[in-house]
């Protein structure tokens, strides 16, 4: 298991909750792919670069939420990838309607970048999908 891992993820979560874009992108590989949320409504939509995954942030936050926030929980380094378990807070726009779930995110590093976020709104399912879980 690797601290470095788990603390450039850290880095990259806390550089996408100030939106600074700049840093975000030099976190990640050149072949760097987000896979939309299973069980989420992007659900089989791939990002591709650093460009298509700032937009569909902004896009997102800009569209649907007056204000979304992640809010790390938990940082789990397995090997090459980290698990970071979530509460997700979103009120929309418009409606006001407030939400929060626990959701989580796989993140895969390869010599000091990240390669692959896929995201999950079943916790249970990221821990299983990292090997953490039956």
């Amino acid at each position: 298991m690797s601290e470095e891992n788990a603390q450039l993820v850290r880095d990259f979560v806390e550089a996408g909750q100030r939106q600074d874009w700049a840093r975000t992108a030099e976190l990640l590989d050149p072949d760097f792919e987000m896979h939309g949320t299973v069980g989420g409504l992007g659900e089989g939509q791939v990002y591709r670069g650093a460009g298509e995954m700032i937009d569909e942030f902004e896009t997102l936050d800009n569209e649907a939420w007056e204000e979304r926030r992640l809010e790390p929980q938990e940082f789990l380094d397995v090997d090459d990838l980290v698990v970071v378990l979530l509460h997700e807070y979103r009120r929309g726009r418009g409606s006001g309607v407030e939400l929060g779930d626990d959701t989580a995110v796989v993140v895969k590093v390869r010599d000091g970048r990240i390669v692959r976020i896929q995201g999950y709104m079943d916790q249970d399912a990221a821990l299983k999908a990292a090997g953490l879980s039956d």
